[in-house]
């Protein structure tokens, strides 16, 4: 048995419209993101820290079609590794 003769699991997340279910993307309305960088002596920047802060709404969006498949997003975020 090759590796895509596997069944494909159960809980993968996939797309009702396109049938895709690689590619997704997230939006997040009215966030705030917040890098803090330290300036090398090369002039280059190395972030240290990053924190964000969503005050909105959150979607999952297919990459293929940009269907809203935000009802799908608590599984999305529970997968998250």
């Amino acid at each position: 048995m090759q590796p895509n003769d596997l069944p494909t699991p159960a809980n993968r997340i996939v797309c009702p419209a396109c049938g895709n279910d690689e590619d997704f993307y997230e939006i997040a309305e009215n966030a705030t993101l917040t890098t803090l960088y330290t300036q090398n002596k090369d002039g280059s920047f190395t972030p240290l820290e990053d924190n964000s802060q969503v005050f909105g709404e959150i979607k999952l969006i297919c990459a293929q079609c940009q269907e809203d498949l935000s009802m799908f997003h608590q599984r999305f975020s529970e997968m998250l590794f």
